[in-house]
């Protein structure tokens, strides 16, 4: 796992609303066995308050960063997609 890697979220009870995890872990601490996560969430879940937060389409899906729901999670290694190339706009 590296910091902006992008992870289906498995969770049933949780999934159909943020499908996705992003990682946002600072890779200085890959050693250890967790990592910090926030869950993108479908931007037509979220009501009126999208303006807030970042948004992106991940396979045509339109989600939005959700930083105040961050978690730890086990480490995994399989990545779905990437958004380290726009880290400038979800982290200036």
């Amino acid at each position: 796992m590296a910091q902006f890697d992008v992870y289906r979220n498995t969770n049933p009870e949780t999934n159909q609303t943020a499908p996705y995890l992003l990682d946002i872990q600072a890779d200085l601490l890959n050693a250890l066995s967790t990592r910090v996560v926030v869950p993108l969430i479908i931007s037509s879940k979220m009501g009126k308050i999208t303006h807030l937060n970042p948004q992106f389409t991940i396979s045509n899906t339109p989600v939005l960063i959700i930083g105040w729901y961050f978690i730890s999670v086990v480490r995994r290694e399989n990545v779905f997609s990437q958004i380290a190339p726009y880290r400038n706009y979800c982290c200036s």
